[in-house]
């Protein structure tokens, strides 16, 4: 498919939203239709550690894992080149990043599915170390803790609850 004019002009687009919501799945597919580079906060930071997300948990502990994701997030949006973005689930969790959301020369798009539309997606994934011991509880905690944050920097939000890849990848494009 032939990348298509877009009404984000010289903007980035980043994905933001509970893990499992679809952001690299969507990231990936408006990045192809954009003729954009498409660049995920996660595999970023492996990339640059030569580590996974899971062992950088289990061996520098979720504080590190922040400072790496907040570094990364810093870095991607800096780009000159227009980009789309999956930004980790727990990125807005610092206000650093809310801040670097906010003033970034970008357009904000919060894929908005709670712990019930999201919970049979992230099951048994292998990079989402905070749901190993009790997923549906985590998640509940996750969405509550979040969901204010992602309103506060969200330019648009699109629900994803009983719609197809395709829908979501479209209204997110409009």
């Amino acid at each position: 498919m032939s990348p298509r004019p877009s009404s984000l002009g010289e903007q980035h687009l980043v994905l933001i939203g509970l893990t499992g919501s679809g952001k690299t799945t969507i990231g990936r597919l408006a990045a192809e239709r954009l003729g954009r580079p498409f660049l995920d906060t996660d595999a970023m930071i492996e990339q640059r550690t030569g580590r996974t997300v899971r062992s950088i948990f289990a061996e520098d502990g979720e504080v590190s894992f922040r400072d790496l994701e907040s570094s990364v997030l810093a870095d991607a949006v800096a780009s000159d080149e227009p980009a789309v973005i999956a930004a980790a689930g727990g990125a807005v969790v610092r206000e650093s990043n809310r801040t670097i959301l906010r003033s970034a020369k970008a357009r904000v798009v919060w894929l908005c599915g709670g712990p019930s539309v999201v919970s049979d997606r992230v099951r048994g994934g292998a990079h989402r170390p905070l749901l190993d011991s009790n997923p549906d509880a985590m998640l509940q905690k996750m969405w509550s803790e979040r969901e204010s944050l992602y309103r506060e920097v969200a330019d648009a939000i699109v629900g994803i609850e009983g719609r197809s890849v395709h829908e979501v990848l479209e209204a997110v494009l409009r």
